[in-house]
């Protein structure tokens, strides 16, 4: 929209501008001797049609209003006014004063009917020209800040956009990361008790084999998990031991609840339901959210008390994150951390809100829904 507005502005600007031109070509005759009356009428239609003409804006047009001015003086001085404005809009200061002072010497010795240095005149023949370059000057550079502002604004933009694509990769790292993490955890028990089932002597053979097959399965899923989502971890520890990758990451809100009040923080927590009643996928979502609202309740509203409700109950996961207002940091930078939660609770299918709450307080809230579980048949 702001291109198209610019766009019919500048349309205008140009109308406005062959107006005054115009006008002040048809304009030239009034008030001059016969004498005087043909030649400057055809003089003002030709620097007229030059100042038209935008090919010859610059630098023809220019040095002839200037050379005609100088020769027929006053008759042609809005014309040179004209010629000045555009001259300095295209921020050419030393052409335009240079213009102006060729224009004013250069008519002392012009014909004394239309002479700018008149007890009458002078006034308006320093002012005239001298209003056209300030004002030219003054857009001309406006115009610069505009285009430089716009370009800063689409470098901004697209840093942005950058900066929020990155931050959602992150997030979808984040969470194949975590799904590794469980989901290893779980293979692993599959191949483990597995494995030791197929050591009983006692079992049929349909059974042992399909305990072989169901252990050499879960082992290789394990393998592949590994292969395509283990480049996803923190590889940050390498003295991390190898088992690491065994260990789930589910944990719990309560834990991240006292981590914050051991810093200091002032939290109130209403937990209803169980964590187990929820998909893994939601409980790290609910960590990563609640995670998210403390930290960012610390930079904004330092020293004010944070409540933290979660319901782990059917039909849907919910958490509400609420603090107002208090002192923020001086180091507090605002973060892409909600683009990248936006990216997970969206890929569970959820809705995310994240805004004032009236009286100047901050409410993070999201609803996660369960999965439907299918029927009896």
């Amino acid at each position: 929209m702001s291109g198209v507005s610019g766009t019919e502005s500048r349309g205008w600007a140009r109308y406005g501008r062959a107006l005054v031109i115009v006008l002040c070509t048809v304009t030239t005759p009034v008030g001059l001797d016969t004498g005087f009356l043909v030649l400057a009428t055809a003089v003002a239609a030709v620097c007229g049609a030059l100042l038209l003409v935008p090919a010859l804006r610059w630098p023809v047009a220019p040095l002839v209003v200037t050379v005609a001015t100088a020769c027929l003086g006053r008759p042609l001085l809005p014309l040179l006014a004209v010629a000045l404005f555009d001259t300095a809009v295209a921020l050419r200061t030393r052409a335009a004063l240079g213009l102006a002072v060729a224009a004013l010497a250069g008519n002392v010795l012009g014909p004394r009917a239309t002479a700018l240095w008149t007890a009458d005149t002078y006034a308006a023949s320093l002012l005239g020209p001298g209003l056209a370059v300030v004002s030219g000057l003054w857009l001309g550079n406006r115009r610069r800040l505009l285009a430089a502002l716009t370009a800063d604004l689409g470098h901004l933009r697209v840093e942005a956009g950058l900066r929020e694509e990155a931050a959602r990769a992150a997030e979808r790292s984040r969470i194949a990361a975590e799904m590794h993490d469980v989901l290893a955890h779980r293979l692993s028990l599959i191949a483990l008790h597995t494995g030791v089932l197929t050591t009983r002597d006692d079992l049929p053979a349909p059974v042992a084999e399909r305990l072989a097959l169901l252990r050499s399965t879960s082992t290789e899923a394990l393998n592949d998990l590994r292969d395509v989502l283990g480049a996803l971890r923190d590889t940050a520890s390498p003295a991390a031991p190898a088992s690491a990758a065994l260990t789930p990451v589910v944990r719990d809100v309560r834990e991240l609840v006292r981590e914050a009040r051991a810093a200091g923080q002032q939290v109130a927590l209403a937990v209803d339901g169980a964590p187990e009643l929820a998909p893994t996928t939601h409980r790290l979502a609910v960590y990563r959210l609640v995670q998210e609202a403390l930290t960012n309740a610390r930079k904004h509203a330092d020293g004010a008390p944070v409540t933290v409700r979660v319901s782990y109950s059917p039909p849907a996961t919910l958490v509400e994150v609420v603090n107002p207002p208090g002192e923020s940091r001086a180091d507090a930078v605002s973060g892409y951390g909600i683009v990248g939660l936006r990216e997970r609770v969206a890929a569970l299918g959820g809705h995310l809100g994240a805004g004032p709450a009236g009286a100047g307080a901050w409410r993070l809230a999201a609803r996660l829904p369960h999965p439907s579980t299918p029927g009896p048949p």
